[in-house]
């Protein structure tokens, strides 16, 4: 059985978060590190933007400014996403590709791990299926069609970082003060999120609390990959590096803004 490092949960600001994340997988391309499963939340709550998105257009700065709430670029593709920093769980898989089961299909990596987290959700309750997206919209998951977990990717020389949320709570009327929908006004996006979106409180009609959704994610990771998940922390070089990211890319404005560093 392949042993993977699971590093310690952690609540962290957006660029921090980000800057971990890219850290790893440096550190796993490298061969620097082992697989790597990483949970963690946002604090202040932030959005993050995918890598190719024009910022200004599907995030409302000023709002975001007077909520307090981060705005980050991710390294990875897809859309733009809320994290409400009471309302998800984030998680984090930096691995090889070939580990994953996969020899260059990336729906196939991301099928292989929302099997673990369907496998989670059975834990905690609820029943998911897995939807394969389109253009427009990675792979998710959902249930009785509401999606209730998103994510996206990041490819380099056959490894992957694939990161996403697995919603506890959801907040409609904030993620949509907040997030640009092209031709939708506030109030139509509002009610077509309440229509698109679920969380694990709407699904139980209960909290439950992140202690029990991680410990749940770890068994399904564990019990879907047929790994043994040993909890170690961030190496110097990953925490180094990280340090560098926060500084030089991703708490910086040409980068949020523009996807560039100079």
């Amino acid at each position: 059985m392949d042993v993977w490092r699971l590093l310690p949960f952690e609540v962290g600001c957006a660029a921090w978060n980000m800057s971990v994340d890219e850290a790893v997988l440096q550190a796993r391309i490298v061969g620097k590190v082992p697989n790597t499963l990483r949970f963690y939340c946002w604090n202040p709550s932030a959005v993050s933007v995918g890598r190719n998105e024009v910022a200004c257009d599907r995030v409302d700065f000023d709002v975001a400014e007077r909520f307090g709430v981060d705005v980050v670029r991710r390294c990875s593709g897809g859309g733009t996403v809320y994290h409400d920093c009471d309302g998800e769980v984030t998680y984090g898989v930096v691995a090889k590709v070939s580990d994953l089961g996969s020899v260059g299909d990336v729906t196939c990596v991301y099928f292989k791990v929302y099997e673990a987290i369907v496998d989670a959700l059975r834990l905690l309750g609820v029943s998911a299926d897995f939807n394969v997206g389109n253009v427009k919209n990675c792979p998710n998951l959902t249930v009785k069609g509401k999606k209730i977990s998103g994510s996206s990717q990041t490819l380099s020389r056959g490894y992957v970082l694939q990161h996403g949320t697995l919603l506890q709570n959801f907040d409609a009327d904030k993620m949509f003060q907040l997030l640009k929908l092209k031709d939708l006004s506030y109030a139509q996006a509002t009610t077509a999120g309440r229509q698109k979106i679920t969380s694990l409180q709407n699904e139980l009609g209960h909290k439950v609390n992140f202690n029990t959704i991680t410990n749940a994610l770890k068994q399904g990771f564990q019990a879907i990959l047929k790994i043994q998940l040993k909890e170690t922390p961030l190496t110097v070089y990953e925490t180094e590096l990280a340090k560098q990211l926060y500084k030089e890319k991703y708490s910086t404005t040409k980068w949020t803004l523009n996807g560039k560093l100079v």
